[in-house]
């Protein structure tokens, strides 16, 4: 029996204008680079360590 990959639903809502030029590097690691768009990555602690770096430009949500 394979065991399922969990995913994370994320959508970017914020604009990485005028902020620090890692958190925008960190957006596009996430494949997010424009408002609204939305990626369902698979849930790492790598994943999530991205996550909790630009929490305030993204929005989570469980897609599994």
């Amino acid at each position: 029996m394979a065991q399922e990959n969990k995913t994370v639903r994320v959508t970017q809502h914020g604009s990485p204008i005028g902020r620090r030029g890692d958190q925008r590097q960190t957006l596009i690691g996430l494949g997010l680079n424009k408002r609204h768009r939305t990626r369902e990555l698979e849930d790492t602690p790598a994943v999530r360590g991205m996550i909790e770096k630009v929490k305030h430009l993204v929005h989570v949500e469980d897609a599994s």
